[in-house]
């Protein structure tokens, strides 16, 4: 039996932004508690206003990072970045997915601290 290879990928980039919501009490916090709503509406609109067709921006439900919300993660890379202003999603959007490249100050990284660069 032949393997099967992977069929080509639908979007280049799927892009999940945690939309959750806790009571304002949680002591986690929550992302959409932080604006990750707002900011995840303009993430969308600007990637449709740049005319990026073979990327999508999807809300999710708890990715589970609350404390360093909101969080956003990119694949197919399963890049983690947190953001909290529409600067960090500009930056975001023009060097991550336009580019290629990675924004290193708001990446996150798998011990749940953010990656810090000097």
């Amino acid at each position: 039996m032949r393997p099967v290879s992977d069929p080509p990928l639908y979007y280049r980039l799927h892009v999940f932004i945690c939309t959750n919501r806790r009571p304002d009490d949680n002591r986690r916090g929550s992302c959409a508690g932080r604006g990750s709503e707002l900011l995840r509406e303009h993430l969308k609109d600007a990637t449709k206003a740049m005319g990026i067709k073979d990327v999508r921006v999807n809300a999710a439900g708890c990715l589970d990072r609350c404390e360093l919300g909101p969080v956003m993660v990119i694949y197919p890379e399963g890049v983690w970045y947190a953001f909290h202003s529409t600067d960090d999603i500009d930056e975001i959007l023009q060097t991550h997915i336009v580019q290629g490249g990675r924004v290193a100050r708001l990446m996150l990284g798998r011990d749940e601290q953010p990656v810090v660069t000097v």
